[in-house]
């Protein structure tokens, strides 16, 4: 059983988020639990490289992991056949528009290795709350009018903090992602934990201590 520290628990709505360095090694970056999903929660934790990651039977965790992937424009990897897919007319691109649809595919979508989802109802409301006070952005990938893939995350100052992406057809997700790197101007994008997904894409894993260095000077 894991021995939570007393100071990691949120027990209302004054209590701050210990400094992130304290964080478990296992469960990596757990930093904090319970609390609430509220917009000046949320925005406190992500402007301090913290976010809220768990199972609906469970309390909210929080999280600051180490090492942190994230990816940056220059790094953007893009095959040769994603970029012919990007350069014809298969897919459309929206950004900031149907973004509860979005969430909705994020939280059902059926996904290789996972058995659930870790967005309950209430992220749901609160990261839609979140939109529409400007904090969240999405893209849409549509074909023939129709949403196929996309993505939403935090937007702070210079940087993306990515939530979630789905996919309904093949490559829809990557166009999103290239689109989020590529025409959105942000200079670092947190992908939070490795993935293949991400790795295939340019992204790659620095120490917690200097992601929180360059959230600084981003925010």
């Amino acid at each position: 059983m894991i021995e939570i520290p007393k100071d990691f628990v949120l027990t209302d709505a004054d209590t701050s988020f210990c400094d992130v360095e304290r964080a478990l090694e296992e469960p990596n970056g757990l930093i904090a639990i319970g609390g609430d999903l509220t917009t000046q929660r949320l925005l406190d934790a992500y402007s301090r490289g913290i976010f809220p990651w768990y199972s609906e039977q469970d309390p909210i965790l929080w999280y600051c992991p180490n090492p942190r992937m994230v990816i940056t424009p220059d790094k953007l990897h893009v095959s040769k056949s994603l970029r012919k897919t990007l350069n014809s007319n298969k897919f459309q691109l929206k950004v900031d528009t149907d973004f509860e649809q979005i969430i909705q595919h994020c939280k059902t979508v059926e996904r290789k290795d996972q058995t659930g989802t870790w967005i309950d109802q209430d992220m749901v409301f609160a990261y839609t709350k979140l939109f529409e006070q400007g904090f969240v952005r999405c893209v849409g990938v549509y074909q023939q009018s129709k949403l196929v893939g996309g993505l939403y995350g935090v937007s702070l100052g210079g940087i993306f903090f990515g939530e979630s992406m789905f996919s309904l057809v093949k490559d829809s997700s990557k166009i999103a992602f290239v689109h989020l790197l590529e025409q959105m101007g942000y200079s670092l994008i947190d992908c939070q934990v490795e993935s293949s997904h991400l790795n295939s894409l340019g992204a790659f894993n620095i120490e917690r201590h200097a992601f929180i260095q360059s959230l600084k000077e981003l925010l």
